[in-house]
């Protein structure tokens, strides 16, 4: 069994820079893509970027991309969501989550979830 433990979200102000942190606990192959997504108020979840967790290969949605980096520690077992330039449309639930099922780093679907972290950005 995988679990998810995220942490870092925040209230901050535009322009401002976060970090936030999924631990991962359970036996985690070299195969498994790690995931963040997020949901803002009223609207769908989505998936962001993706890493795969043994080659570090990754992949960044439209809306991941230039703002966002995801990186991971194997050591640690811990991924990471490096996000700058801060904008009130950011604010939103975010959610690391694990897919165990191969497949390209864009699918959606994973198996395992976090319970999210807020992040509150402020004009």
């Amino acid at each position: 069994q995988v679990q998810l433990v995220e942490s870092g979200g925040a209230l901050v102000q535009a322009g401002g820079s976060l970090r936030l942190s999924c631990v991962v606990s359970g036996r985690i192959a070299s195969t498994y893509t790690m995931g963040w997504f997020r949901q803002a108020p009223g609207k769908e979840r989505e998936l962001i970027v993706a890493i795969r967790w043994g080659l570090g290969t990754t992949y960044y949605a439209d809306s991941g991309k230039g703002r966002f980096t995801i990186s991971r520690d194997n050591a640690k077992s811990t991924v990471y969501l490096q996000i700058s330039s801060l904008k009130p449309e950011d604010t939103a639930v975010y959610y690391c989550a694990a897919r165990s099922r191969t497949g390209t780093l864009r699918n959606p679907d994973y198996d395992y979830w976090g319970q999210g972290t807020q992040v509150t950005v402020s004009s």
